[in-house]
């Protein structure tokens, strides 16, 4: 029997009627059964002979992964990025790849915004204090009066600015191409200067092997004295050391990370106030998880009917 695994940590077999319909023409469905990011290891377990397609998270599917996983024909990404899967193997493999490039964009965005004005505002520090017993109204900064980074001006990156701007917020992008998008948006072409301006910088690029630790101790030093840094994109874009001594030393005023180089996260950041981690969820809202996980399943479903292994 041909088998289908779902790598993603969650998944919401029971209203996917589409993987319901691949259950009754015989296909057998696996899930993840740890709940969490698979590491290599796990999913070269997971990945047996029989398994022909996969419904992809961010584990590390490698070449080694692929060359082991000898009837894999298809794989689906539940989300944007394909940072995760080895392009290269996959083409040589003719295995097709594919993502769901719409549905995550509006949730990550409105994490975006939402760890932008809970980091100046000190939202989730009052939290903690007044939970511990110590009733502290803490001074914060207006959105209103930041000139807003957006470091990567794609999908994202135009919906976390426009809905900035209904704040009052000045926003600023860089991105390797000034295109259309940018018609109401100041492009800064040089990123010393744009880190110059910036009181908030988020970031918003893929993640690739030329753009690891793009945010090191050169680029902190360069960020404004005080200023706050937000990543909802991919955790190896930051050297979190380097992140760790500017917050430590108060170069910057704080940083909220919903994604880090090794997940699940159990670094050192976390003993800092000024610091908000949320774990991995910037397309965990409902609606957006339902269209992802349609998204994801319609792409399998075509590319096995495609082959001839569904109808």
């Amino acid at each position: 029997m041909p088998k289908l695994l779902i790598s993603t940590s969650s998944f919401d077999l029971q209203n996917n009627r589409i993987l319901q319909d691949l259950q009754q023409q015989g296909f057998e469905i696996v899930l993840n059964p740890y709940g969490r990011k698979l590491k290599e290891t796990e999913i070269l377990e997971l990945l047996s002979d029989d398994v022909v397609g996969v419904i992809a998270g961010v584990e590390p599917i490698t070449r080694h992964v692929l060359d082991a996983a000898k009837s894999l024909k298809i794989i689906s990404r539940c989300g944007i990025g394909t940072d995760s899967v080895d392009l290269v193997a996959a083409a040589e493999m003719n295995i097709p790849v594919h993502i769901t490039p719409t549905a995550p964009v509006i949730a990550v965005s409105e994490l975006a915004v939402s760890l932008i004005l809970s980091s100046l505002r000190r939202i989730s520090e009052a939290d903690r204090n007044l939970r511990d017993g110590t009733w502290k109204p803490l001074m914060g900064k207006l959105l209103a009066a930041q000139v807003v980074g957006l470091l990567g001006y794609g999908k994202v990156g135009n919906r976390v600015g426009q809905l900035l701007k209904a704040f009052g917020t000045k926003v600023i992008a860089y991105d390797i191409v000034c295109g259309s998008l940018f018609a109401d948006t100041v492009c800064v072409s040089s990123l010393d200067e744009f880190l110059k301006q910036a009181s908030v910088v988020s970031i918003h690029i893929p993640y690739n092997k030329a753009n690891h630790h793009l945010v090191d101790q050169d680029f902190i030093n360069k960020m404004q004295a005080g200023s706050i840094l937000i990543n909802t994109s991919r955790g190896g874009i930051i050297d979190e050391e380097a992140l760790y001594d500017a917050l430590v030393s108060g170069h910057l005023a704080g940083a909220a990370l919903d994604v880090f180089e090794e997940e699940p996260y159990s670094g050192k950041l976390r003993s800092l106030s000024q610091v908000i981690l949320t774990p991995h969820m910037g397309s965990y809202a409902k609606e957006a998880r339902v269209q992802m996980e349609e998204e994801a399943a319609q792409n399998l479903f075509d590319s096995l009917v495609n082959l001839g292994l569904a109808q």
